[in-house]
Formats: C-alpha cells, structure tokens, sequence
C-alpha cells in the first residue's frame, strides 16, 4: 500500500462532518427583505498614464469619450488630431449597499475596454454611474489602484504581474440617490426572508425557531421563502435585530460535485453508497459500517447512543483468483474515498469510481460535475 502525498495538493475531499447539533444564525443563512445591493454602472476617461492607454485610431470610443469631457469644460477638440496614449477609456462598476445614505462613499471597480497596456498611475475622471433604471446614483472619480506590476524594455520584452488594466478606486464614488425602501411598508404587510440555499426542511425549521420566540409570526411559503410579521406592538426595526440572532439547523440534500479541471470533490456527509462490489484494476476495497449502541454512563439521566463503526479492508493483488468483495451493509463516501485517498488513487479514476457507482444506482446523491 503506498500513501501519495501529492495527491492532497491535486485532489480536495470536502466531507462536511459537522456536530449533530452544530447550528447556524438566521442572519447568515437568508436574505432579508431590503437588505440587498444594487449595481451600478458608468463609462469614464483614465487620465495621466504613462504611454499605455488607449490608440485613439484603434478606440473610437476612447476618442469620443475624450471629446465629450474636454467640451463640458469648455474646451473645443472636435477637429483636433487628438492621439494621445495617456488617455484610456475604462466601464466604472459599484455595488450600492442596502440603505446607503447619500454622501456615504463606496468602492468603484474600474476596466479597460480598449487596447490600453496599463491603468497603473492613472485617475478616473468624474463619473456618473446608473442603476438598472437609467438614474445615476453615485459619481466616481480618484486614483486607480491596480496592485499589478508592469515594465518592459528597449527590445520589446516586458513582464508583468496581476492584470494592470483593471483595477480599483477605494471610497471613488460619493453616493448621490438614495434606493427608497420604506421600512414602514415592511411594518405593515411583513417581511420575506429568503434562503440562500434553498431547502424545505430548512425553511421549515427557521419558521418554527421564530414562532417558538414569536408565536404566529412566521410561516414556510415554500423551499425559498418564509414570511414573516412583526408581533402587535413591535417594531420592523427590533423585530428583525430579535430573529437574526436566533439559530437553527440547515439541512441540505444528498450531493457529491466534481470539478473534472481542478481534480476537486465536494461531497456532503448524507451521501451514502448502497450494497455494491467494486474493484479498480487490481485494487479491491471493502467500506463497511456497523452500528455500536454505546450505554449512558450508570445513574445518569443520559440516554444510549449510536456510534458507527467504519471497518476499511483494501486488497491489491493480481491473478485469475482475484475476486470482487460486496459491500454487505451501506457505507459512507467518506469512508470509501479515504480508502481510495490512501491507495494513491488518482482524482481521475477517483471520479469515474464514483461515476460508475452513480450509473450502477448505487450512489444516493445528486451528482454535479461543473
């Protein structure tokens, strides 16, 4: 039997093994109504690069964008043969945080959308950006940050590191509009939270742990949503503070993903693997699972719980002799990969093992390969 130690670099199996009881905050596994972000967009001019922004032959828009911010200054260039390379036209994004206020200040991400080298040294010039109805929110404008690194020399070679035509401007832009979201409308008809992995059982349990606090105050609509109200007398405000601290169990299905380019697999701790024989070339593996009832401790008001036994047998021989060996009772991925983990079985066939179990039916989980 030989360990390959590389193959930890190659291959990450991700067995979510958590407490039974392990629980999580409201606020950390759903959306709340209104608290979300909008995006924000704008095209702009990079001013003061060092011979690397945009040909202005080869970018009209470059050009046109140059124009149009000299003639709000009052400064005619239309005819001009305007070829400067210190100039570089640039898209301007930002996401506006839920109930920002205007004159709070946001980050803006700035790129290049010519044939500029490098923003490096560069300042945005005053930049309206729009949200997905036309009006402008935030006006950006600063120094572009790029945190790349770029030089060449007289021969033409160059080396560069990171990508120097896109970068960031921290705190660009000042916030102009504010998103109006009355949270007395919310007060009146309720508030939906939304899960962020959707899950009946989930859903469920987050209604249930809100109307143990608050009883009649919140119902499981489907997977997704569970609506909810605040209490006679209370606050929007105060009652949604009260139910993002109160925790609940996610429950999430069966599901082993594979990412086939990068060798990864991510499986869950309810996978489970049926009756089923496998053998891998030469190598034979046996995963079995017994049940062990473990007595609470003498005079102890505790009860009998159940542990789960994992016996690992894995064989490498060759010959007409060599058998399958059935799986007698269901067995966890878990303990089936780490005896493939340990036989130095590559992320490779590892996948197509778990393929071929999944075609045969005896894989129970969703399976995604991404």
């Amino acid at each position: 039997m030989r360990i390959v130690s590389s193959l930890i670099a190659a291959v990450c199996i991700a067995l979510v093994a958590a407490p039974a009881f392990a629980k999580s905050r409201i606020k950390d596994i759903v959306e709340f109504e209104g608290n979300r972000t909008n995006v924000l967009i704008g095209t702009g001019v990079v001013v003061g690069l060092n011979g690397t922004g945009d040909n202005m032959r080869n970018s009209p828009q470059a050009l046109q964008s140059m124009v149009a911010m000299l003639e709000r200054s009052g400064i005619n260039v239309r005819d001009a043969n305007f070829n400067a390379k210190n100039v570089a036209s640039v898209v301007v994004t930002a996401s506006l945080p839920p109930f920002a206020a205007a004159g709070s200040k946001i980050d803006v991400t700035v790129s290049a959308m010519g044939d500029a080298k490098s923003l490096l040294g560069g300042t945005l010039i005053i930049t309206p950006l729009q949200g997905a109805d036309g009006q402008v929110y935030a006006v950006a404008q600063g120094t572009v940050q790029t945190g790349s690194i770029s030089a060449s020399g007289a021969s033409g070679s160059s080396v560069s590191k990171g990508v120097p035509t896109s970068g960031r401007v921290p705190s660009g832009a000042n916030v102009e509009r504010e998103v109006g979201y009355s949270m007395d409308e919310l007060q009146a008809r309720g508030q939906r939270l939304t899960l962020r992995n959707p899950d009946f059982t989930t859903a469920s349990r987050i209604a249930a742990a809100i109307n143990d606090r608050f009883p009649g105050t919140a119902v499981a609509q489907n997977a997704t949503i569970v609506a909810t109200r605040p209490p006679p007398g209370m606050r929007i405000n105060d009652f949604t503070v009260a139910i993002e601290a109160l925790e609940v169990q996610p429950d999430s299905p069966a599901k082993v993903v594979f990412d086939e380019v990068n060798g990864v697999i991510v499986a869950g701790e309810s996978v489970r693997i049926s009756t089923v024989a496998i053998q891998q070339g030469n190598l034979t593996i046996s995963v079995k699972e017994t049940p062990i009832a473990v007595p609470a401790a003498p005079l102890t008001p505790g009860q009998t719980t159940t542990l789960q036994r994992t016996d690992v047998t894995v064989n490498e021989e060759s010959g007409p002799g060599h058998q399958l060996i059935v799986l007698q009772e269901g067995a966890s991925l878990a303990s089936l990969v780490a005896g493939l983990n340990a036989l130095g079985v590559s992320p490779r066939d590892m996948m197509q093992i778990l393929l071929a179990i999944k075609a045969q039916g005896g894989l129970q989980a969703e399976l995604e390969v991404i």
